[in-house]
């Protein structure tokens, strides 16, 4: 079970689709959360990463090293 906190322009909105295409807010808001957690995902990893390489917890490698280690190169 999952309580979502919305805007109220955005629970306005949400809530017109809905009476309008005959789906519940929660079709919605289900469609829209499987269609950009990857994304999200993506985005929050990355700046964890990145946080981590700033603050010299993890250590990045050139690509040029990487195509060497893996025998990708021509």
């Amino acid at each position: 079970m999952l309580a979502i906190r919305l805007p109220e322009n955005i629970e306005k909105r949400l809530d017109h689709l809905a009476k309008r295409t005959g789906r519940t807010k929660t079709f919605y808001a289900r469609e829209a959360l499987l269609a950009h957690i990857e994304d999200l995902e993506d985005t929050y990893l990355a700046e964890a990463s990145l946080k981590k390489i700033r603050s010299g917890q993890s250590k990045t490698i050139s690509l040029e090293s990487m195509i060497k280690k893996h025998g990708l190169e021509d």
